[in-house]
């Protein structure tokens, strides 16, 4: 089974708040669009994943991101995190209402092709599954199987929330890369612990090089 990928991005500008602590607003963006750039890679060479559309509205981010294979959705509700996947995901399901739905996060810059493939592989099992992230609060990945809705409950305790609207939670083994999301300058740390994209390698050098 291969599966089309929803990423969500907010505008850069307002991206990654939370590592105020180790980054500068000058430098944030920079981070954010590197996290995205390598989690879109990485998902695109999932022998999973057939597709991945990332909802955004910055055109920077748009740009970039097409030119490594996405399509852009325009977040035309414009109303948070989950308003933006139930818009993408009716887009996808328009013009392909049979293909196999994920949400995935924009901030995994150490994701695995391989590891994501095992995440997907487990969700296929369900028909609606979720991957809890590292610190075991939130959720990096919410998959539908044909047919049924993703029904978003991404932010706060959203492990909780999806476990309680009826979604499988998966733990299968060794995928790290896919549960770790970058929100603060720990998570930074742990993900290059795991080992960066590219991009992402890239400008955490220079984070540390400026000492922003």
């Amino acid at each position: 089974m291969q599966w089309t990928l929803v990423i969500p991005l907010k505008p850069l500008a307002q991206a990654k708040s939370r590592l105020s602590d180790t980054a500068s607003d000058g430098v944030r963006p920079g981070l954010a669009l590197a996290f995205a750039q390598d989690t879109v890679a990485a998902a695109l060479a999932s022998a999973a994943v057939r597709r991945v559309a990332v909802v955004t509205d910055d055109a920077l981010a748009a740009r970039e991101l097409a030119a490594l294979g996405a399509r852009i959705v325009p977040d035309e509700p414009r109303g948070g995190l989950n308003a933006a996947l139930a818009h993408a995901e009716a887009v996808v399901r328009t013009s392909r209402p049979e293909t196999p739905l994920a949400a995935l996060n924009a901030d995994l810059p150490a994701l695995r092709p391989e590891e994501l493939a095992r995440v997907l592989d487990a969700a296929a099992e369900f028909p609606r599954a979720f991957l809890p992230d590292s610190a075991g609060i939130g959720t990096t990945l919410l998959a539908a199987a044909p047919g049924r809705d993703l029904l978003p409950a991404f932010g706060p305790d959203s492990r909780a929330r999806h476990r309680a609207s009826g979604a499988a939670e998966l733990l299968p083994p060794s995928v790290d890369s896919v549960r770790q999301d970058v929100d603060t300058g720990d998570d930074l740390r742990a993900a290059l612990a795991l080992g960066v994209g590219p991009r992402t390698a890239a400008a955490a050098a220079r984070l540390l090089t400026s000492g922003q």
